[in-house]
């Protein structure tokens, strides 16, 4: 049942109002980022800071379009509006322009449009519309494959395009999987994985094989609670292992040494199973499956790197984790970056004052290292009163989904704010040197039209649905 509604009444202003301040204060930190002294004017139409003014307001227009059109079509249309964008995204690869490597764009005169940043909001619609309807249950076989459908066919198609960044954020909407009700094992395998595919490009992997399996003891130990069948099992693997290196060593061959430690970790697997039969069965199961997946993932690290990822991907890893120190090639972005957020100190340099970014030492400095400006002209003050500003965006965003009468609105919320927080983390990471560089942009802050118009599509379509949650009577 529905009632009649003011909007003007129901809607969130806090919500727009932090909207508004960052892309004020995105605005006019562009101007400070690209400030050219004979266009001095923040609305000159030449300079990237006039085409952004452009871009701010069609974007207030679309925010008002959104706000004025009814919320039940953006459910009706969930469906349609993920397959056209789905299908725009794909004609990207046949006709799209190909820039810096990358073929993401569509190309209409002084225009340029990314599909791809379009398809975060599409994608969150139809993920809330086939969520929210009464039977779907989170751990349904079924459910998740139609899940992972929905997000991993976009992202192949990005990922085709050679824009790794926007296709990992697609990634993001494991959380809004995770507040639905997804164990948070989900969450801690992917943290190992991590891990383990860092640690494998930097440590030898039999010393990695040696620490699961002696981790994977402890835990046994722990959640068996026996002393007895941890001495056994430690005991039947010291005695495999050291089977196989004397066969290994007597037979002066090499065959084995890629393989032994595989084969000394399924046998403790198995001796696992077995032992675990005496008692709490799951545990040894659940333990076993642990040790064998993260020994095979740990055998596949060098292939996906070598073979998966593109060169400047590898050596913009190898850079971060420390096996290389190109400060003038790869390694020169984060570089220059972290300079001149340094340079800022406590209070900064003042406006206009920042010679990094004045003197174009930091590349890409208007989209992708944006956050460079403000570290080094406001310093660490203002850098902490804009991450303050983010995250008291992003709470506001939370609490808001929380509210949702409709479970649609709830799971649609938890996707923009899963968008925009991978997009906060990796972005202000990358400046820092934390994650390596993927090339995102800092939400409604960095330069861009589409990146723009794609986030306020991304929240009003939100706050549209907040400020109808009247309709429906509870």
């Amino acid at each position: 049942m529905q009632r009649n509604t003011n909007i003007l009444k129901t809607i969130d202003w806090l919500t727009i109002s932090l909207y508004l301040v960052i892309v004020i204060l995105g605005w006019i930190n562009l101007f400070a980022t690209v400030y050219n002294e004979e266009h001095s004017s923040i609305i000159d139409f030449t300079q990237q800071y006039g085409k952004q003014f452009i871009w701010i307001l069609t974007s207030l227009i679309i925010a008002l379009i959104i706000l004025f059109t009814d919320s039940k079509y953006l459910q009706l249309f969930s469906y349609p509006i993920y397959i056209i964008f789905l299908i725009i995204t794909f004609l990207v690869l046949i006709f799209g322009k190909e820039i810096n490597g990358q073929k993401a764009w569509f190309e209409l005169g002084w225009l340029r449009i990314q599909p791809s940043e379009f398809m975060k909001f599409a994608i969150a619609l139809a993920l809330a519309k086939f969520m929210s309807k009464h039977y779907f249950k989170i751990h349904n076989l079924n459910n998740l494959l139609i899940i992972s459908l929905l997000t991993l066919l976009p992202m192949f198609i990005v990922f085709l395009q050679k824009d790794t960044g926007t296709a990992i954020v697609f990634s993001s909407f494991v959380f809004v999987l995770y507040r639905e009700g997804l164990t948070p094992f989900v969450l801690f395998f992917a943290l190992i994985s991590i891990v383990l595919f860092i640690t494998s490009l930097l440590v030898p992997q039999s010393i990695i094989i040696y620490t699961l399996i002696f981790v994977c003891l402890i835990l046994f130990l722990i959640f068996n609670g026996n002393l007895q069948f941890f001495i056994i099992g430690l005991g039947l693997t010291i005695i495999t292992y050291t089977a196989l290196y004397g066969i290994n060593h007597l037979l002066n061959n090499h065959i084995l040494n890629q393989y032994f430690s595989l084969f000394v970790a399924t046998s403790l697997a198995l001796i696992t199973i077995i032992l675990g039969r005496i008692k709490k069965i799951k545990y040894a199961i659940t333990i076993a499956y642990f040790l064998i997946l993260s020994i095979v993932f740990t055998f596949t690290v060098d292939y996906i790197f070598n073979n998966v990822l593109e060169p400047h991907q590898q050596s913009r890893i190898n850079e971060l984790i420390g096996k290389s120190n190109d400060l003038k090639g790869v390694g020169y972005n984060v570089n220059q970056s972290k300079i001149a957020i340094g340079s800022g100190g406590f209070l900064g340099k003042g406006f206009l004052q920042g010679t990094q970014t004045k003197y174009n030492f930091v590349p890409e400095q208007s989209t992708d290292f944006i956050f460079c400006t403000v570290g080094e002209e406001h310093g660490f003050v203002g850098s902490s009163l804009l991450l303050i500003l983010y995250a008291s965006f992003l709470i506001r965003i939370i609490f808001i989904a929380e509210r949702q009468r409709q479970t649609f609105s709830r799971i649609y919320g938890y996707g923009v704010f899963s968008v925009i927080f991978f997009h906060f983390v990796i972005n202000i990471g990358m400046t820092i040197s934390l994650v390596p560089v993927i090339g995102i942009p800092l939400p409604f802050f960095s330069y861009g039209g589409s990146s723009l118009w794609a986030f306020t599509i991304l929240l009003f379509i939100f706050v549209k649905l907040d400020a109808d949650r009247f309709k429906y009577l509870a």
